[in-house]
């Protein structure tokens, strides 16, 4: 319904929720943003700004999510499609992490990097995961998001090769998903640019 708004700050109050007053035409927006969101907007209290939103209609209130980029709003939305996940979870990992940290944990399957976020757990996490990998990895690249180097290594080269070659040894993709989770938890893998041998930990996770 509202993809962005553009107006003049009026005021921005945090008491357990950050939310910002958008002045746009005389009409004030009331907008939930994050932390990080507004510390970009120290210096832009008298001007401009253009706010990128989400409209969420519940029973009883609608309310509007406010976002610094397209992607980053884009990037909420897949987020929130996730079971488990609501809007406040998905505003912190992205106020925890930021765009391209959070994509590139999500689509390298680092559970360690996305239990950093407050009120996200290691089940969570590998849901998230499980769930959001294949998407965002097209999105991403699509979307021309910049890949963040975080503690892990591993490429998404690494893993799509490793995929392929467990599809065709044989093995479900769910299979597949679980190991590749379970591989990039490992530090000293991750500093392994050789997919042999990301390979015979693989089939060795999965002959267990």
């Amino acid at each position: 319904m509202l993809s962005y708004l553009k107006g003049q700050i009026i005021s921005i109050t945090n008491s357990n929720r950050v939310m910002l007053i958008l002045d746009v035409n005389g009409v004030g927006y009331e907008i939930q943003v994050t932390p990080r969101l507004v510390k970009n907007l120290n210096n832009h209290q008298d001007k401009i700004i253009q706010i990128f939103t989400h409209y969420q209609l519940r029973e009883d209130q609608a309310l509007l999510y406010g976002f610094t980029s397209l992607a980053e709003r884009d990037l909420f939305r897949h987020l929130i499609s996730v079971t488990g996940i609501g809007a406040q979870s998905a505003l912190a990992l992205i106020d925890t992490l930021g765009l391209a940290e959070l994509v590139q944990a999500i689509i390298t399957g680092n559970t360690q990097i996305l239990s950093k976020t407050p009120g996200i757990g290691q089940k969570t996490a590998a849901r998230l995961a499980l769930e959001l990998k294949t998407k965002l990895r097209q999105w991403h690249q699509l979307a021309k998001i910049p890949t963040h180097q975080t503690e892990t290594t591993a490429t998404l080269e690494i893993i799509e090769d490793l995929e392929i070659t467990l599809l065709t040894l044989g093995y479900t993709p769910t299979e597949i998903e679980t190991t590749i989770l379970k591989l990039t938890q490992d530090s000293q893998l991750n500093q392994n640019p050789q997919v042999e041998d990301w390979l015979k930990q693989a089939i060795a996770l999965l002959s267990d």
